[in-house]
């Protein structure tokens, strides 16, 4: 081997102990990233299910929506230092996956099943009847929220079933607060009425 080829060698050569510690740097990162997903699963995995419910009306398709959320921040973990408002970020992501799921599935029909429709309510403390009437309730409020124009529906959902905040919704919808109040006074003024149709 000539001098010229031996100093390229050398070069080209990266030392044992820097291929470990490398690997063991990536496996840390690895670990830490898993930490973390697991940590946004336990604490917010039950919310965007409600989330991804209310609009898909379908549990299989529920699910889904949330198990895409996850891999979409696995793909996007570097950002996760970034976020702010975790909640409300995850939220955004499952907000446009449901979205764009029913706006390719529009032929599919949407089911009202207790079963389901009991998933996305608290259960602490009631009884299985109690669940079930909790349920029926539900699936009829739906029914009402469903007759109401996209904009006002999508503003109610996302204040009277997540709690959401007018900034929070705005940042989830990309609209502005004025335009976030104004739906919801529209939105409720409509679902009152609804309601108080169907008692009669």
């Amino acid at each position: 081997m000539s001098t010229t080829e031996a100093v390229f060698s050398g070069w080209m050569e990266i030392p044992e102990s820097a291929v470990q510690e490398r690997a063991r740097s990536h496996a840390d990162q690895t670990r830490a990233d898993e930490d973390i997903l697991a940590a946004l699963v336990s604490q917010y995995a039950a919310t965007l299910y409600r989330v991804a419910f209310s609009v898909l009306r379908n549990t299989s398709d529920a699910e889904d929506a949330v198990q895409e959320t996850f891999l979409r921040v696995l793909r996007r973990r570097e950002m996760l230092g970034e976020v702010r408002d975790q909640r409300v970020w995850l939220i955004r992501i499952v907000w446009n996956i449901v979205l764009d799921r029913k706006r390719r599935a529009k032929t599919r029909p949407e089911t009202d099943d207790v079963a389901d429709l009991a998933r996305v309510l608290p259960a602490d403390g009631l009884s299985a009847e109690a669940r079930a009437v909790a349920a029926q309730h539900h699936a009829h409020v739906l029914g009402c929220l469903e007759q109401l124009p996209a904009k006002e529906r999508e503003v109610l959902m996302l204040s009277a079933f997540e709690e959401l905040s007018g900034v929070e919704i705005a940042s989830v919808l990309n609209i502005t607060e004025s335009s976030v109040r104004s739906r919801l006074f529209r939105a409720r003024n409509l679902m009152a009425g609804l309601l108080n149709h169907a008692r009669q």
